[in-house]
C-alpha cells in the first residue's frame, strides 16, 4: 500500500496528532500524515481510505503496484466502496 502511494508521487509520513479521520492528505504537497498510534489495520484502512479519495491515472503504475491496485478495486466493490 505504500509503495502504491509513493509510485504516485506522496511521501508518507506517521505522526502524532488530532486528525478527524486518522489522516491529513496536503494535496498540494501529495504529503499523507497518518495518526502513528493506529494499529497496523488502522494504518492500512486510512491508507485504502485515502487511495479511494485519489484521481490518477492507473496506467502510470509499474506492473507490481498496477496488480496490487486492480486486486484492491475488485475487493472494494465486494463491501460496497
Amino acid at each position: 500500500m505504500e509503495a502504491l502511494l509513493t509510485e504516485l508521487g506522496y511521501v508518507i509520513r506517521y505522526e502524532k496528532g488530532s486528525f478527524n479521520s486518522g489522516y491529513c492528505l496536503v494535496e498540494d504537497r501529495k504529503i499523507v500524515v497518518v495518526n502513528k498510534f493506529f494499529d497496523v489495520a488502522g494504518r492500512i484502512g486510512v491508507l485504502l481510505e485515502i487511495l479511494e479519495t485519489l484521481d490518477f491515472d492507473a496506467g502510470i503504475l509499474g506492473d507490481n503496484s498496477a496488480k496490487f491496485y486492480k486486486k484492491i478495486q475488485e475487493s472494494g466493490g465486494e463491501d460496497g466502496t
